[in-house]
């Protein structure tokens, strides 16, 4: 076995700051990853072991400094999923990715998709008139929905947004809620108003609301309605019935697009009933200028326990008798 040591450097007292995470906690990821031994001093990391290892190690190390230069910042989410990648041999595809800014919110904070599935997702909204984008939680599914609509109307490709939710609860009954309908249902449709809020700001939102820019309704409402040059989302469509899943699909008019997100592991129908989204993907395979974009456990975005649930939950319905 041939031993080897390398030495990069950092360049910068900021950029180690930032490589390194507060209290070394990226460094102490970036260990638990590769399979050499790491020490740092200063701005240089020194990287020993076995001469394939630490080429490899060197390579991911290289990758994680480019996304420091372009990003600004790093995350054990970026390190895992770049040693994930370079394990695939797609690195390459992730440098692309940073290049690519979708959308400023109005504190300027710069959007951008962050795994290789987001930016599949980003360019089939732009590609297609539908798209239904299925994958767990915290893979950013309704995220970029709110930021693709808002672009289009920046970018005056339609003329109004209009968001809307299944009133389907997890565990409880609308009608012990206190409230009117509206009241009742309100809750179901927060996601939504916090992505608005993220993107656009509070006040810039509620003015939007008020001229009916943007509409954010129960799927009930959608009923016998036509929609024209509107960027419309159905989120948490995995708790629709195959029967609301056609009439949200039939409202599309002309100059709109549609995006469809859902979890399909986490239906709150009753038993009898069958999700519209697990349906709506047999039906509509095969149809022209209707995109079907799957995210992954790779794709989540929140903290890092996150993938770890998923993986587990994943592995315990697949142990199932």
């Amino acid at each position: 076995m041939t031993e080897k040591e390398r030495k990069i450097d950092l360049d910068s007292n900021r950029m180690a700051a930032i490589f390194f995470g507060t209290n070394d906690e990226n460094f102490k990821v970036l260990k638990e990853a590769v399979d050499v031994e790491l020490a740092a001093r200063g701005t240089e990391i020194f990287v020993r072991g076995e001469e394939a290892l630490v080429n490899e190690a060197c390579e991911l190390i290289h990758s994680l400094i480019h996304v420091v230069e372009k990003e600004g910042s790093l995350g054990a989410h970026d390190i895992m999923y770049m040693k994930e990648l370079h394990s695939k041999g797609k690195s390459p595809q992730y440098k692309e990715l940073l290049t690519g800014t979708v959308l400023s919110t109005w504190k300027g904070k710069v959007i951008k998709a962050k795994t290789l599935g987001q930016q599949r997702y980003v360019q089939s909204i732009l590609r297609h008139d539908v798209v239904f984008s299925i994958g767990p939680a915290g893979t950013g599914k309704t995220y970029l929905a709110v930021v693709m609509a808002v672009r289009a109307l920046r970018n005056r490709e339609v003329e109004r947004i209009v968001l809307v939710r299944p009133a389907v609860e997890a565990g409880e009954k609308l009608g012990f809620l206190p409230g009117d309908f509206v009241e009742k249902v309100n809750p179901y449709l927060r996601p939504l108003y916090d992505g608005l809020f993220d993107v656009l700001g509070v006040e810039a939102t509620q003015r939007y609301l008020d001229k009916n820019i943007i509409e954010i309704a129960p799927l009930a409402y959608m009923r016998g309605r036509t929609l024209n040059d509107a960027f419309i989302i159905l989120d948490e469509a995995q708790n629709t019935t195959p029967v609301q899943m056609k009439m949200f699909l039939t409202r599309l008019g002309f100059g709109s697009k549609a995006v469809i997100t859902g979890d399909v592991t986490q239906v709150d129908l009753p038993k009898e009933e069958y999700s519209g989204l697990v349906e709506i993907q047999k039906i509509l395979r095969q149809v022209d200028g209707i995109g079907f974009e799957y995210l992954s456990q790779n794709d989540v975005v929140r903290h890092p326990l996150v993938q770890s649930i998923i993986n587990a939950y994943e592995m315990y319905d697949g142990a199932k008798p």
